[in-house]
């Protein structure tokens, strides 16, 4: 079986009515803007993936995929 690796998951969520990113408890990229808090999660993420370590972003109430209503 494949192990995977440990990840450093950064959540992109509303936090004291702004868009934040929640990395092991900590808020940082603040913004009335979700895709401003999205490009500071990049950013980071991008950091430490340059120095070899994993990392996922998830954006809280974002599913990935549309569907319409009827």
């Amino acid at each position: 079986m494949r192990v995977a690796a440990d990840r450093a998951i950064f959540t992109v969520v509303r936090h004291d009515g702004r868009w934040a990113v929640e990395h092991d408890g900590e808020y940082f990229g603040h913004s009335v803007d979700k895709e401003v808090a999205k490009a500071a999660a990049n950013k980071r993420v991008r950091q430490l993936q340059d120095s070899g370590r994993p990392c996922q972003v998830r954006v809280f109430g974002e599913q990935g995929f549309y569907e319409p209503a009827n």
